[in-house]
C-alpha cells in the first residue's frame, strides 16, 4: 500500500515513488547504476524525495524539466518561481536552489582562480556559470598578464543591451589600467542562448579595439556566451575566430 501524508501545500501525496517498479525507483537506480548514469529527472527526483497529489516524485521531476526545458533554464528560476509549480513548496524550492548553486560553485572552483586563457574555449569556461542564470546581457573584461593568466576575477562593466553608450572605453579599460593588464578579452552573454553577434556587437568591438590601441592595451578577442543546444553547437562565439572583426 502506498503511504500518504499531508504535504506543505495541504494536499495528499504519495510519500515515495513506491508505486513504481523497484528497478525504476530513483534510489534503487542510484544504487544499481551510480549517479553518473541516472537521467536528469531521476537526479531531480532524489532531491525532491516526495511527489504530490496525482504525481509520484519522478513524474513531478519530469513536470519541472518539461516546464523549463533544460537545467540551465531551471537555474535561472527563482525560489519564488519554483513555488508556483504544484507540488513545490518553500522547502523543496530551497533544496533545488541550493543544489544548483553548489553545482555552479563546483564548476567555478574547477576553473581555478587564475587560469591561463589561451583560447576562446578557455575564456568561455571562466564565464559560463556566471552567464548561465542571467536574464539580461552583462559585459565583462578579462584582464590577462603577459603569460595569459587571468589576473583578477572577470570585471563586470555593464548590464543591458550592448551599445556604445553602455560600453564606454573609459569603463572597459579602467580596470586594465588599474591592474596593469597586458591584454584583455572582451565578453558578454546573450540570454536568448544564441551567441551569434549582432551588428551592434561588431560595431562596439571595433570601437573598443581602436580605443585599446590608443592606450596600448591589446584586445585579443570578444567572446559571446550563449547556451548549449541539442544540435551540439558551441555555446559561445569568438569574434576573432569568426573573422567578422580584425583584431
Amino acid at each position: 500500500m502506498i503511504g500518504k501524508r499531508i504535504n506543505e501545500e495541504g494536499n495528499l501525496y504519495r510519500v515515495r515513488a513506491d508505486n513504481l517498479p523497484k528497478a525504476l525507483q530513483p534510489r534503487e537506480k542510484f544504487d544499481r547504476l551510480g549517479p553518473e548514469n541516472l537521467s536528469e529527472s531521476d537526479l531531480l527526483a532524489l532531491l525532491l524525495r516526495t511527489g504530490t497529489a496525482g504525481l509520484n516524485v519522478v513524474e513531478l521531476a519530469e513536470t519541472i524539466l518539461l516546464k523549463y526545458g533544460s537545467l540551465s533554464a531551471l537555474t535561472r528560476a527563482s525560489a519564488a518561481e519554483l513555488q508556483e509549480i504544484h507540488g513545490i513548496g518553500k522547502e523543496k524550492a530551497k533544496i533545488l536552489k541550493a543544489a544548483l548553486e553548489m553545482g555552479r560553485r563546483l564548476v567555478q572552483e574547477n576553473v581555478g582562480e587564475n587560469p591561463r586563457i589561451a583560447s576562446p574555449e578557455e575564456a568561455a569556461a571562466v564565464l559560463r556559470e556566471r552567464a548561465r542564470s542571467l536574464d539580461r546581457e552583462v559585459f565583462w573584461v578579462l584582464l590577462l598578464d603577459t603569460k595569459s593568466r587571468l589576473m583578477v576575477p572577470p570585471c563586470e562593466v555593464s548590464k543591458g543591451t550592448l551599445n556604445s553608450s553602455l560600453v564606454h572605453p573609459r569603463e572597459i579599460f579602467k580596470p586594465a589600467i588599474q591592474h596593469s593588464a597586458a591584454n584583455v578579452i572582451l565578453a558578454h552573454n546573450h540570454p536568448s542562448g544564441d551567441p551569434s553577434p549582432s551588428a551592434q556587437d561588431i560595431k562596439v568591438t571595433r570601437q573598443l579595439i581602436e580605443a585599446g590601441k590608443t592606450m596600448e592595451i591589446n584586445v585579443l578577442d570578444h567572446v559571446i556566451i550563449g547556451r548549449k543546444t541539442r544540435e551540439g553547437a558551441d555555446d559561445f562565439l569568438s569574434l576573432r575566430e569568426s573573422g567578422l572583426v580584425v583584431f
